[in-house]
């Protein structure tokens, strides 16, 4: 949503609307770790979250620097594959 138009007065919901989405979905992923038993500092789990981390600044990223966009959206896609691969290719 950022990243298609980040006009200034879309920010406050787009920061809304991202930071719930982000905390969704850190608080889901731990649940799913918690209820398959798998260790929090494994390689994969860190990967993951560190791509969720990177996927959630970007948003601020983009108000900040708008004339960074088309570099912004190349980072978020790469990050997004990663994580999509991340899950296909487990390392247990």
């Amino acid at each position: 949503m950022a990243l298609a138009l980040p006009a200034p007065e879309n920010r406050r919901r787009t920061m809304i609307i991202t930071g719930c989405a982000a905390l969704l979905l850190l608080i889901s992923g731990f649940g799913m770790l918690a209820l398959n038993k798998i260790p929090y500092l494994t390689g994969w789990v860190l990967v993951k979250f560190f791509c969720l981390i990177g996927l959630s600044a970007i948003a601020g990223l983009v108000y900040r620097r708008a004339e960074l966009r088309g570099l912004l959206s190349m980072v978020a896609l790469l990050l997004a594959g990663i994580a999509v691969f991340m899950v296909y290719f487990r390392p247990f």
